[in-house]
């Protein structure tokens, strides 16, 4: 993600307009803009943890009967 990059003018301009708020709304920006710059180290992905073997009981066929039974069929349209 790009950042951007203010001179001394534009960020005094910003702060003309940011006086004018209420005490707690300063308080919320400075928190939000406090939690930006705050950098939260990504643990390292282990992309051989997402991958693994079905583990079920049933077999295939016992499994895929369920499945079978498991459908709803509405044979009937309904007219709006």
């Amino acid at each position: 993600m790009g950042t951007l990059a203010l001179t001394n003018n534009t960020i005094d301009k910003y702060f003309g307009y940011l006086r004018k708020l209420d005490n707690n709304s300063k308080k919320k920006l400075i928190i939000s803009l406090t939690e930006s710059i705050e950098t939260n180290e990504d643990k390292p992905f282990d992309l051989k943890s997402i991958f693994g073997a079905w583990d079920d009981p049933r077999d295939s066929d016992e499994i895929i009967n369920q499945i079978r039974e498991a459908r709803v069929n509405y044979p009937e349209i309904e007219e709006l």
